[in-house]
């Protein structure tokens, strides 16, 4: 009899934990991984600035999904099978024990993504698993189909060859060859866009205070017509605008709203979240009252960072050498809205290069997530960013590349889940 033949396209997260899983569970499987590029495994290498964010320290899975823009409710099946505590594990087995930091994200203790890269590769090795790279693929077709529903694929490569398999895995991310082999196969491809990015504010004051950052800040997001999205976190002024993590969570759950408005959008924000404004108008009072003939500017009364305070009062109409005495009740009003909802336009957005995220891609309606294989076709599977499944920053991204190519590649040979 002949051995199944699993090819997995893409040697990403995904497609590296679907082979492994697939040729451990099925020792006589001959398991194939094709990569377009020179280099395996690229974005394992540059994540969590070259420490590899492997995954949070999130072990409940209904707690996990409120952590993906898109996917979440088809993760929860999923993640009851494979989660966090498995990954923890798996690497742990595999010799590389991971550490928790104070955010919950999980890294290897060498704090270098290397580390993860080769085990991975050293395990699909081990497994014996074919690793093919500067191998491009070219298109799929279904060659043959019989009764029992089994799929012979033909697999078109851009050298000329042609490769046939009887299951295939595609964990190709956001590669658009990906999507174009999905769709030939009958799948529908949600139009992918960026989400996990930065906002580009246009406003020289704004950008003069790069560096600042302020935690937490409540962050409301504006398109007319839309309903408005809201996030609170760590917020971190740079060069070009607004980043840090309550700017690119709330770039993931906006992600197709701002692609649609052309990435122009109002941004309200909430400098002291934990005060409610009637408290903060009575911190501002008593400091008026205690502190009359002293000059705003360089008494602030409340916990903001200096530079960052002084751009506020500038915006409420308040010049560096007023003081608290001559501050107007029209004036504390628009310093008060300065602090608690002052507005700014978002005019395009930036790239969070470390962990460039796509949401879109294969529509969820149409896998089986219990195996991860299509639903149309017997025999196709699906894993990582190539399915519409999109997390926030923090390890969440992986952590699904890792569950659903486990999932896919114990699917592929067939093997009961454990």
């Amino acid at each position: 009899m002949e051995p199944l033949r699993v090819v997995v396209v893409g040697g990403g997260a995904a497609g590296f934990f679907g082979a492994i899983a697939a040729a451990e569970a099925n020792p006589h499987a001959q398991v194939t991984i094709l990569e377009a590029s020179r280099q395996v495994l690229a974005k394992v290498r540059i994540s969590g600035g070259g420490r590899c964010n492997v995954t949070q320290a999130c072990f409940d899975p209904s707690a996990l999904i409120q952590n993906y823009p898109r996917g979440g409710k088809a993760l929860l099946g999923a993640f009851t099978r494979f989660q966090a505590k498995d990954t923890i594990s798996w690497f742990a087995q595999h010799g590389v024990p991971l550490k928790t930091e104070a955010d919950g994200r999980m890294f290897p203790i060498t704090d270098n993504s290397e580390t993860v890269v080769n085990c991975l590769i050293n395990t699909a090795k081990a497994a014996g698993v074919e690793i093919r790279t500067g191998v491009a693929v070219s298109s799929v077709k279904i060659k043959s189909q019989d009764s029992q529903h089994s799929t012979l694929f033909e697999i078109l490569l851009k050298s000329g060859e042609i490769l046939e398999c009887d299951r295939l895995l595609l964990a190709t991310g956001s590669n658009p060859i990906g999507y174009k082999i999905a769709q030939a196969l009958g799948h529908t491809i949600e139009p992918p866009v960026p989400s996990l990015f930065t906002f580009n504010i246009p406003d020289e004051k704004v950008l003069k205070l790069a560096g600042v950052s302020v935690n937490p800040v409540r962050l409301r997001l504006s398109v007319p017509g839309k309903p408005q999205l809201e996030q609170t976190g760590p917020l971190l002024i740079t060069h070009w605008g607004f980043s840090g993590p309550a700017v690119l969570k709330l770039s993931a759950w906006a992600a197709r709203v701002l692609h649609s408005s052309n990435y122009q959008a109002t941004l309200l924000i909430n400098w002291l979240p934990h005060l409610k404004p009637e408290e903060v108008r009575q911190k501002l009072l008593v400091v008026k009252n205690e502190w009359a003939k002293r000059v705003i500017a360089l008494h602030r009364g409340v916990d903001l960072p200096h530079r960052l305070w002084q751009y506020i009062i500038s915006r409420a109409g308040i010049t560096l050498e007023d003081r608290w005495a001559e501050l107007s009740n029209k004036t504390l009003n628009q310093l008060l809205q300065e602090l608690t909802q002052g507005q700014y336009q978002i005019k395009g957005k930036g790239v969070f290069k470390e962990e460039f995220v796509t949401c879109g891609g294969v529509n969820l309606k149409e896998v089986n997530f219990k195996t991860m294989e299509s639903k149309l076709v017997p025999g196709l599977h699906f894993a990582g960013e190539i399915l519409d499944i999109d997390g926030v920053t923090g390890g969440f991204n992986f952590q699904s590349a890792w569950t659903t190519g486990y999932l896919a590649g114990l699917g592929a040979v067939n093997s009961k889940l454990v």
